[in-house]
């Protein structure tokens, strides 16, 4: 690495840092194990050139796509936290940039599995990237880490069933696929409504009942078909 680009890493990932801590000022981070892994994973990696990285707001991707504003990163990383442990399994609906994945590959770590699917392939391949720059650039070579274009509404059964699983856009109802491939003892966090939206968290129990709560009101883009997604593009 040149000195000029280990300036500007270093000087990356001290904004990120600053990030981190006005996040947790905020109140949004609240565990040393989320504040760890969003200070690992520097958010400029994921944001098209010529965006403001580190800013407390969503960021057009392309494709009618946005990565989340980071105070919904967090939200979404401290309640699903505990089911991110060491060898377990996460899936990340609606992939996008692949920040989120990357957050969770760090949290379950070589031993475990994060998976993220993503409808639109040049989201894939552009998530793919980003990664490789990453502090999880190595779990995606020992393939702990992986993204596939899937129609996220019907998840990826291949590495079912999942302790963790996130969802980055809002569907009408909770895809039934996804509660499927939710383990038994396991979290979903969804944003569930078409223009009125709420973060809802899915608990299932042991014996595959599940509880709902609405944890925040929030605003995401449609989980939609590809063509739906791209029509005006």
């Amino acid at each position: 690495m040149s000195e000029a680009m280990q300036f500007w890493a270093e000087g990356s990932l001290e904004k990120n840092n600053a990030l981190v801590e006005y996040l947790k000022q905020y109140g949004v981070v609240r565990t040393d194990k989320v504040a760890e892994v969003m200070e690992t994973i520097d958010r400029a990696l994921f944001v098209p050139e010529g965006f403001t990285p580190y800013t407390d707001s969503p960021m057009p991707i392309g494709y009618n796509a946005t990565i989340s504003a980071p105070h919904m990163h967090a939200t979404c990383l401290e309640l699903l936290k505990d089911y991110l442990q060491p060898g377990m399994h996460a899936l990340d609906v609606g992939s996008g940039s692949g920040y989120l994945t990357a957050c969770f590959a760090m949290m379950v770590g070589p031993e475990g599995r994060a998976v993220g699917i993503e409808h639109i392939p040049e989201l894939v391949v552009a998530s793919t990237e980003n990664v490789e720059r990453s502090a999880a650039a190595a779990l995606m070579k020992d393939g702990s880490l992986s993204f596939h274009v899937s129609d996220g509404r019907l998840g990826w059964p291949d590495a079912a069933p999942y302790d963790a699983i996130h969802v980055g856009a809002a569907a009408p109802e909770i895809p039934r696929p996804l509660l499927e491939q939710l383990k038994p003892g396991g979290r979903m966090v969804i944003p569930v409504g078409t223009y009125s939206q709420d973060l809802q968290v899915i608990d299932k129990s042991a014996d595959g009942s599940t509880s709902v709560r609405n944890d925040a009101s929030v605003r995401y883009v449609p989980l939609t078909s590809r063509s739906a997604q791209l029509q005006d593009s």
